[in-house]
């Protein structure tokens, strides 16, 4: 007999979903174990970077779908709705209700209660699953948010886990991976070119592969640089240019080069630990690190003081990476293929006067859903 952890699972399988992202809950802890039989799945460090992955995955072609406790619901609202609302992006939320059934953690109960209405005020459908008798809605209403590209929760309220006798698999002991080395950090040269020169820089580098660019005015130098279809410019969602190349370096086999910014990287640094565990060879992150703010007013970032973005990368488990700031270092680097890869590009602050990107979010996702549809899906 089937389990109901089972029996979701085959649903979600047979509608079409190819990547799931999960976060731990009690609740839905046999439900994440079992997953790895019928789906590919990637467990992530925070729920943030998560919507970033899916919407690179949904950018492929892929029917992403995560796993993730109510409480975690409200790390990721601005990323909802200013990336997968914005650009139209397909997704499945399946959302552990915590706090409003047989809750004994009291601190679930405020985020658990709120839930419906927040999701009301998101403008983003749902379905309470209060018993398996109720995942007949489950398929239809996958096809559909795929097929019309939106958002929709199925809140799991853990009355459907009752009288299950599925397990986790339990592990047996902590598997330890071969840590980077990270030595003592060397002092700074001369940042000499600003993020607009490193951009021309690269191009050769750049030109004919896919390129995600962190807000504001890099999307507008790297538009002013390299007009590519290629290319995806954030609009908005700060934080989110490395989970999102990351997502579509694990659903293409392109090269996939990000851009992004030690501001940037500095809200979701975790991203870095998912990229090492995935691995993906495909996949370099350009951090131009100006230890500024650098679309905001130039305000300063940790990088001018006390962090290194290097040691953090090699720290979180990236094993190749390159500290550069000349124009050949700089190159060099970007040719290697065998990432994923962590280019720390030390700059001066700065930033080009370039005009505005004349395009709107959908003709943004449109020529880069084009140009991917002309290439082969990884597997």
């Amino acid at each position: 007999m089937r389990s109901p952890e089972e029996e979701l699972l085959e649903i979600i399988k047979a509608s079409g979903v190819d990547l799931l992202l999960t976060l731990p809950c009690d609740r839905v802890k046999a439900f994440i174990g079992l997953a790895d039989r019928y789906l590919s799945r990637l467990p992530l460090t925070r729920e943030e970077e998560g919507v970033g992955i899916a919407a690179g995955a949904a950018l492929a072609g892929r029917r992403p779908a995560m796993v993730v406790q109510s409480s975690g619901v409200g790390n990721m609202v601005n990323a909802l709705l200013s990336l997968t609302r914005f650009y139209e992006l397909p997704l499945a939320l399946f959302i552990s209700h915590r706090g409003v059934y047989r809750e004994g953690i009291a601190a679930q109960v405020p985020m658990g209660r709120a839930l419906p209405g927040l999701l009301e005020a998101m403008h983003i459908p749902f379905s309470t699953l209060k018993s398996p008798e109720e995942f007949s809605r489950v398929g239809e209403a996958l096809e559909s948010l795929y097929r019309e590209g939106r958002i929709h929760a199925f809140l799991l309220v853990p009355s459907i886990w009752e009288g299950s006798e599925a397990e986790a698999p339990v592990r047996q002991d902590r598997p330890y991976c071969e840590p980077a080395e990270v030595g003592a950090r060397p002092a700074c040269p001369p940042a000499g070119m600003r993020r607009y020169e490193i951009i021309q820089a690269l191009r050769p580098a750049l030109e004919g592969n896919v390129v995600v660019s962190n807000l504001g005015v890099p999307s507008k130098e790297l538009y002013h640089v390299l007009p590519q279809p290629s290319n995806f410019y954030m609009l908005g969602s700060m934080g989110m240019a490395t989970p999102i190349g990351l997502g579509l370096a694990l659903s293409t086999p392109g090269r996939v080069f990000v851009i992004d910014g030690d501001g940037s990287l500095l809200m979701n640094p975790g991203t870095l630990a998912t990229a090492a565990l995935a691995g993906p060879e495909n996949f370099t992150v350009l951090c131009v690190d100006n230890a500024s703010y650098g679309s905001t007013g130039e305000q300063p970032t940790l990088t001018g003081t006390c962090v290194d973005l290097e040691a953090v990368a090699r720290g979180m488990g990236i094993k190749r990476t390159a500290r550069v700031w000349e124009r050949e270092g700089l190159l060099e680097a970007a040719r290697r293929t065998d990432g994923p890869l962590f280019i720390h590009a030390l700059a001066r602050p700065g930033n080009a006067r370039v005009p505005d990107i004349p395009l709107s979010a959908g003709e943004i996702k449109g020529q880069l859903m084009g140009f991917l549809s002309r290439t082969p899906r990884a597997s």
